[in-house]
Formats: structure tokens, sequence, C-alpha cells
């Protein structure tokens, strides 16, 4: 089978791993901090950021608590999940703040595990195993914004 490696669907296969890592972190950020999802992302093959609205910056220990809690998830093997539902099913624990065009009547939520749902239009890996080791590389704290940068390996 040739496959055109340029293509952007080709492309949006290959950040499938690294969209589904940012699900993670999102629900573990949320978990241990009690803050929102980021409010910005940047998701690339190599390495992505996300950004946090922060009261004071965590400590490394802190962030490495994060880092250990997505890879303990990442290990369990966990189906990861497309449901979808009409718009006024959705349950109401998912936010649909950010829905990408006003009358949408069918929302697709993203379930991995007991971890975390959300709606969300991008694609995903079907499985955890299928993600790698994730490693959180930098964090920093500037005017009220945390940004947290990480990376997938094997």
């Amino acid at each position: 089978m040739n496959i055109n490696r340029t293509s952007p669907k080709f492309q949006d296969m290959l950040l499938a791993p690294m969209h589904t890592a940012e699900h993670l972190l999102n629900s573990q950020m949320v978990k241990y901090f009690h803050c929102e999802r980021s409010f910005s992302a940047h998701i690339e093959k190599k390495k992505s950021k996300c950004d946090y609205h922060f009261t004071t910056a965590p400590s490394a220990e802190d962030i490495a608590t994060v880092e250990q809690a997505v890879n303990d998830i990442i290990q369990q093997n966990i189906n990861v999940e497309e449901i979808f539902y009409p718009i006024d099913q959705v349950p109401a624990c998912i936010n649909l703040t950010r829905l990408p065009e006003p009358g949408i009547k069918t929302v697709r939520v993203i379930r991995i595990g007991d971890y975390d749902q959300c709606a969300c239009i991008g694609l995903h890996v079907t499985n955890t195993a299928e993600i790698g080791t994730f490693r959180i590389i930098s964090f920093d704290f500037n005017d009220g914004v945390l940004r947290i940068r990480f990376k997938l390996g094997k």
C-alpha cells in the first residue's frame, strides 16, 4: 500500500498519540490542581505544550507527580472510546463552550476510562498502550499562566 506521508490526514494520524496524551495531562491537572483544562494547546508530533490559568507556580515535585500519574494511566492499556450524543443528551459534566460551530446537533465525546471525558474533534489512539512514555520536558509560570511542554517516547 502506498501511503502519502505528506497528506494532512497522515500527518493528523501522527498526532493521535500526542493528542490523547494531552487529554490525560488535562485530566490530571484538573485532579491535582483543581484548575480548568488548558485554555490553549499546541500539539505537534515531536513536542507539545498546554497553557493553564494558575495563581501560583507549582513545584517541580507537583509537576513530577502529574507526569507519573499520566504514565500510570497510559500503562493501564485503557481503550479510548468515541461516543456521539445528540446535543440535548450530552452529560452535564461535558463542557460545551468550545464547540466548533453553533447549531451543532451531535457532539463527539472522547472517553478514556474513568480518567477523562470531553467533547473533541481530534484524532486519538484506540488504546493508551499506543501512546508511549509521557514526559514533561519543561514548565514555566509567568503572569498567571502555567505552560507545560511535553513529549512522548518509546
